[in-house]
């Protein structure tokens, strides 16, 4: 007997939609019925989503084409604006868009790389998330129901890397938030993914590169954007009630310690 998530009619905005993670995501939430508006800014494979959707039996999502949400000026808030014209309303929010790395910095980062490097990295991973998020809470608490997940990353850097104190960030930003939100029906998780196939695994990681990390991989291989969004669309149902302020690696035991 298949489980009813219960996710039919529900409403749901995915950004960084167009590749990876966010694009399985949508994928698979307008597999249950969810109702989709999706971010990024390539329209292109926006459109090519919208397509392969609709061919699966799902309704055409709406397309919201973003501005560079690495660069401050309240991006959040027209993509916020956008989906809300679209949908009505926004049930359940998933924060796809980020990056592990600043591709126009050397990685590891010096210790003593300039503020800008820094600034990119937190208005893309942090605060563009903590402004779409509260742009649409309010109205989360008043409907008594509303589901964010932020794809985050891990915080324990073997180097250093901008993107890690904007991940640790979102961590402890989400906790404190879900510890407020939780009576009134809203979740607050986030995914730290492992080594998933991407752009960026693709373009950082040459297949030698890939084959080595695998050795450290439990499962012995790179996982697949489905592998995180099928805890997406969990943590987006009904049924997920009781799981919030959590942080839940999806990375086949690449993490090798305890909590």
């Amino acid at each position: 007997m298949a489980m009813d998530l219960k996710l039919e009619g529900r409403t749901a905005l995915v950004t960084g939609a167009s590749r990876g993670i966010g694009r399985g995501s949508a994928l698979a939430l307008a597999a249950e019925g969810v109702k989709i508006a999706v971010g990024a800014r390539r329209r292109e494979l926006l459109e090519e989503l919208a397509d392969e959707i609709v061919a699966a039996g799902g309704e055409r999502p709406a397309i919201i084409v973003t501005p560079d949400l690495a660069a401050p000026g309240g991006g959040a808030y027209r993509v916020k604006d956008a989906a809300l014209e679209a949908l009505g309303r926004i049930d359940i929010l998933v924060n796809s868009a980020g990056r592990s790395q600043n591709p126009d910095y050397p990685s590891p980062m010096p210790y003593d790389a300039p503020d800008a490097a820094w600034d990119q990295e937190m208005q893309l991973n942090y605060v563009t998330i903590r402004q779409l998020t509260l742009s649409l809470v309010p109205a989360m608490i008043e409907r008594k129901y509303g589901r964010i997940i932020n794809i985050s990353g891990k915080t324990e850097p073997r180097e250093l890397h901008t993107a890690s104190p904007a991940k640790a960030a979102v961590h402890g930003w989400s906790k404190g938030l879900s510890r407020q939100v939780a009576k009134h029906g809203v979740t607050v998780n986030s995914i730290p993914p492992g080594k998933i196939i991407s752009e960026q695994i693709l373009r950082n990681y040459s297949e030698q590169q890939r084959q080595e990390t695998s050795k450290w991989i439990s499962s012995g291989d790179f996982g697949d954007p489905s592998d995180i969004a099928n805890l997406v669309v969990f943590l987006a149902s009904p049924l997920a009630r009781y799981i919030t302020g959590a942080v839940i690696p999806v990375d086949a035991g690449f993490r090798r310690f305890a909590y």
